[in-house]
């Protein structure tokens, strides 16, 4: 079963962690990477594995830094949840086989030094490789959206707790009273 993620029953701050812990664990196995790196039929693409986890390792965890400021539907959160973590452990997992097959170098020729496995092996990292690179801009992209405009004042709502991240549906009422402020100025209508 999968757990739920952001909705009204789970605080953006378990979310948050989730993706810290995550981005963690993806740091730690690119680490461990690094000391197979010798041991692999293609040590080039081994190097490329240890840093794909270090690098999206540290991705996650900034994404579970930035989760409580994101202003999305619960649904949105949840697909910017999974794309990220899909795509950062795939590229991981992805550029991993490819070292230990001595494959990818049809999507990867630099890091793949040329070599190419058997046609199964390229196919499995094609399609690891292009699922992940759409998944990781549809994430992105999501959270640059999800960043849009200036942050909501959500001063009254830590008044007498002692938390520093409001719960997402503390955030959304937030944001729509900003909204709603937003809506009672006169537009300005610009014109050239």
């Amino acid at each position: 079963m999968i757990p739920a993620v952001a909705n009204a029953t789970v605080p953006l701050t378990v979310t948050a962690r989730r993706l810290m812990r995550s981005g963690v664990l993806l740091f730690v196995l690119g680490l461990l990477t690094g000391l197979v790196v010798p041991a692999v039929s293609n040590p080039r693409m081994g190097l490329a594995s240890h840093l794909e986890g270090l690098m999206n390792g540290t991705f996650l965890v900034v994404l579970g830094l930035l989760w409580p400021r994101l202003r999305l539907s619960d649904r949105s959160l949840a697909i910017t949840f999974w794309l990220a973590t899909y795509s950062a452990y795939t590229n991981w997992a992805t550029t991993l086989a490819a070292a230990a097959w001595g494959a990818g170098g049809s999507l990867m020729p630099i890091a793949g030094f040329g070599r190419k496995g058997t046609a199964l092996q390229e196919t499995l990292v094609s399609v690891g490789l292009v699922s992940l690179s759409v998944g990781m801009l549809a994430a992105c992209l999501l959270v640059l959206w999800g960043l849009r405009g200036a942050e909501p004042d959500t001063s009254h709502m830590t008044r007498g707790r002692n938390t520093d991240t409001p719960d997402s549906s503390q955030w959304r009422e937030a944001h729509r009273e900003s909204v709603d402020l937003r809506r009672d100025q006169p537009r300005r209508l610009h014109r050239p």
